[in-house]
């Protein structure tokens, strides 16, 4: 009984491919002469044109499976056998560097597309680092003579230039007149001013970058900002090597000057120990620091733009004063504080916000870098995040 109902279903089957097989046959027969690109219409066979009951010749399974050769696939854009992407090295040639693409998957490529501010902080990790070999090297420049010595003399140096030279006119204000003035009436808006300088520079440097990382209307932006900083850092260490300078507040008795944040007690870790240049007064990092920033949230306002990134929106006028005020006053109270407690003069502020022009117009320099930083991802086999600077944040309705 099973055999029988086997052989119907086989004749049924068999029925239903010949009832198909004729009408296919009849539509190839009938259909127009097409021709595409200009070629002569051919007949398309394949094995599966054959009867149930037809042999199989094996040389046609070969051919037809050489019809697809390697050469063939070959030409197909593969993504993944791209091994190489294009740098241009300051314009003036184009070099191969390894494509870390195909490295995405692994734990630390998703680590760091996960939480892409990691990569920042490696930044920021070598920024120090560098900081740190400013110690050591104008120690071995100036050994012979000793490095506080020269920093002293460069400090009055400093100091003669803006009292006694024909530049004099550009510092009608003494360092030492300001601070006398804080300290006789004074004395509560001083000890503001030294908590101030004690924990607003390193603290309030950090806490800046990560909230513009966030609230930055673009990446471009941000990184425009963060080279900007990272360059005017790289120029004063470069002076901090080869002209290190004693802050007023080191100078002789002689000369007036107080250190008043350590006389406040105010001195915070971000001052003391091993880990901190005390003969880096020249340029000023302080005002270096909050002249950018100030410039950055002046920006941030959009009071002085016509012109709005994708993500931006125009701000309502409270937020457009808010940040205006903001960033003309942290800047102003910073090199006000400077001056008052004794830590920069004049002239070091000067310095700093030269370095911080040339900064901005040259930040592009580090793209030079990029080279090596293509290398590094491929040494350790992980590519670098997409950054989500503002996007999410304005994708959201964000308009701060």
């Amino acid at each position: 009984m099973d055999r029988e109902a086997r052989d119907q279903a086989s004749e049924l089957g068999r029925g239903r491919y010949l009832r198909y097989d004729s009408v296919r046959r009849h539509v190839l027969d009938t259909a127009p002469e097409l021709q595409l690109f200009g070629g002569d219409r051919g007949v398309y066979r394949t094995i599966l044109d054959r009867a149930p009951g037809d042999p199989v010749v094996e040389e046609e399974l070969m051919e037809y499976s050489s019809s697809v050769n390697d050469d063939d696939r070959s030409t197909i854009p593969m993504p993944e056998k791209q091994s190489y992407k294009k740098r241009s090295c300051c314009g003036l040639c184009i070099i191969r560097m390894p494509n870390t693409s195909r490295f995405k998957t692994h734990v630390h490529s998703r680590v760091f597309q996960k939480f892409p501010f990691v990569v920042e902080q490696l930044y920021w990790v070598l920024n120090y680092l560098v900081y740190r070999m400013t110690t050591v090297l104008s120690n071995k420049i100036f050994a012979g003579q000793g490095i506080w010595t020269a920093a002293r003399a460069h400090a009055l140096a400093i100091l003669d230039l803006e009292q006694s030279s024909w530049l004099s006119f550009m510092f009608p204000v003494r360092e030492l007149d300001i601070q006398q003035w804080f300290m006789h009436g004074h004395q509560d808006a001083l000890t503001f001013l030294d908590r101030f300088y004690a924990l607003i520079h390193i603290p309030g440097s950090m806490f800046f970058i990560v909230w513009y990382y966030y609230a930055a209307p673009s990446h471009t932006t941000f990184a425009t900002v963060r080279r900007t900083i990272t360059l005017t850092n790289f120029m004063a260490f470069c002076t901090f090597v080869v002209f290190p300078t004693m802050p007023p507040r080191l100078l002789p008795k002689e000369y007036g000057f107080l250190d008043t944040v350590h006389m406040e007690d105010a001195e915070s870790l971000w001052q003391a120990g091993k880990y901190v240049n005390a003969l880096a007064a020249m340029p000023s990092m302080h005002f270096g620091y909050s002249f950018i920033i100030g410039c950055t949230l002046v920006y941030h306002s959009g009071i002085l733009r016509t012109r709005f990134e994708k993500y931006e929106s125009r701000k309502s006028i409270f937020w457009k004063s808010f940040y205006l005020l903001l960033g003309v006053s942290y800047s102003c109270i910073l090199l006000v504080t400077i001056i008052a407690t004794s830590n920069h003069f004049w002239l070091d502020a000067l310095m700093a916000f030269f370095c911080c022009c040339i900064a901005f117009a040259c930040n592009k320099v580090f793209f030079v870098l990029l080279p090596i930083e293509d290398a590094f991802l491929w040494i350790i086999r992980a590519e670098k995040p997409i950054p989500s600077t503002g996007e999410r944040y304005y994708a959201r309705g964000g308009g701060i």
